[in-house]
């Protein structure tokens, strides 16, 4: 095997620990001596043991000489874990090669410059493309100390993401839903406006088995969600923020009660600031978001600018109907030049469905 061998096998540890590790990054690693693997492990917990120690304390032999692959750049600070440069070195590796570097800037090539002051030799970029992929949300987090936004939605082939009776159920098919359930686990929050609560009472949470909750994030500018709906009903068991502009304390405190928290922020077209909710979430550690909303709550996303992907599940069936619902609403672009523009768009086939993913262009967008 080789060296790229070696490094798709660390992405396919790191790949475990979504979900879990939040908001640190995926990261896995493998030990090679004398072309035997004799240790691996990944970061399978926010908190506990960092991938590089756990492939060590795995290790069937010695690793004294032996070859690390890591997907992410050594740790080289003190954080709820000690730094892995200082494990690596006491255990006697050779020769570390790393797929991504660390943008955080307490690592940003401090590790690797450490490793190499002391004679361990590092060979920087394996699968860099790769690597980087499976941490566009730490990365984004790290970097801006925001959420990294999905905006997710079901429609039809002609656009459609309900009948024109309102009725939704089900548009995808199962194993597309069953992806769904799979991203809200990925996911540390998930965000809904209070048009959808209203309509449809979701509880929001993580359907798959053995799967976490993800928050519930409700932007509601009046703070008018019915204290009867699921949502409310369940804040002590899924954490649960609602979002208002609101400033009326009495009316925070029903909802303080059933054990939501609230965020204030100031009033935008009349609506919740979005860009400032980001920024009070990212305090929070909600370091994702899966953006589930309805067509004005996608649009004010869209047009303040706090979207980073987008998941579009597309069903072989047409709706129809003038008055249909779409995925994003609100006033739209005046011309073709002012749209969101997006990039890197691959197509997957799950089921009978199609799912097409794209990154928003933050760049055209922030220079319309």
């Amino acid at each position: 095997m080789n060296d790229q061998e070696y490094m798709r096998m660390a992405l396919r540890l790191a790949e475990r620990g979504a979900g879990w590790v939040s908001p640190n990054p995926l990261v896995g690693a493998v030990i090679v001596k004398n072309g035997r693997i004799i240790g691996q492990g990944y970061h399978e917990r926010y908190g506990e043991l960092h991938a590089e120690r756990n492939a060590l304390a795995s290790c069937t032999e010695d690793p004294r000489g032996a070859d690390m692959y890591v997907t992410l750049e050594p740790c080289c600070h003190h954080g709820k874990q000690p730094p892995c440069v200082d494990a690596i070195l006491e255990a006697g590796i050779r020769r570390v090669a790393i797929g991504s570097v660390d943008p955080n800037p307490l690592v940003c090539k401090k590790g690797i410059q450490i490793l190499r002051d002391h004679n361990v030799l590092v060979k920087e970029n394996v699968l860099r493309e790769e690597c980087d992929r499976i941490n566009q949300i730490f990365f984004h987090y790290i970097q801006t100390k925001r959420p990294y936004v999905t905006m997710k939605y079901a429609m039809t082939m002609d656009g459609k993401i309900a009948a024109y009776t309102g009725a939704s159920r089900w548009i995808t098919g199962e194993t597309a839903r069953r992806h769904v359930q799979e991203q809200r686990h990925r996911n540390r929050g998930i965000m809904v406006g209070i048009g959808t609560v209203r309509a449809d009472d979701p509880l929001l949470t993580c359907r798959m088995e053995g799967g976490r909750d993800p928050i519930r994030i409700i932007c509601d500018s009046k703070l008018c969600t019915p204290l009867t709906s699921q949502i409310i009903q369940t804040a002590r068991d899924v954490p649960t923020v609602i979002a208002t502009c609101c400033t009326d304390a009495k009316k925070h405190t029903a909802y303080q009660e059933s054990g939501c928290q609230i965020i204030v922020t100031e009033e935008k077209d009349g609506h919740v600031d979005l860009p400032t909710l980001m920024e009070r979430l990212g305090e929070k550690q909600i370091d994702s978001i899966l953006l589930e909303g309805g067509g004005t709550l996608n649009w004010a996303a869209l047009e303040s600018g706090i979207v980073q992907k987008i998941q579009t599940y597309i069903a072989p069936k047409l709706f129809g109907g003038r008055t249909a619902k779409t995925p994003v609403e609100g006033t739209g672009f005046p011309t073709p030049a002012d749209s969101v523009l997006l990039k890197n768009t691959t197509i997957t086939r799950i089921g009978d469905d199609l799912l097409i993913e794209s990154e928003v262009d933050s760049h055209v967008h922030r220079d319309r």
